[in-house]
């Protein structure tokens, strides 16, 4: 069983939730846009997870980080980044 980590950033007022894949080109992870709005609940997040093939480890809980837009610069908008580890399910895309 392979372990995942799955993120959630925001950009320009849209979430999106994606897949990181080692060895897989960025362009080629599964990806879910949530459209522009509120940040996703958890249901709605584990929902697009299934929806793109995977579901969480046991145990996994979303860990939310900050990070500078801008690296070395005080004044820059902060960012927010979500990640939770997730193994691939029967029949997904991974």
């Amino acid at each position: 069983m392979s372990e995942y980590t799955a993120q959630m950033s925001s950009r320009d007022g849209r979430w999106t939730l994606y897949v990181a894949l080692m060895g897989v080109p960025v362009s080629q992870w599964p990806e879910h846009d949530f459209g522009p709005g509120t940040v996703p609940t958890p249901p709605e997040r584990s929902q697009a997870l299934t929806g793109l093939g995977f579901v969480f480890m046991d145990g996994a809980q979303w860990e939310w980080t900050e990070y500078p837009e801008r690296p070395d610069d005080d004044t820059s908008p902060v960012r927010l980044l979500a990640s939770v580890q997730v193994r691939s399910r029967e029949g997904g895309r991974s």
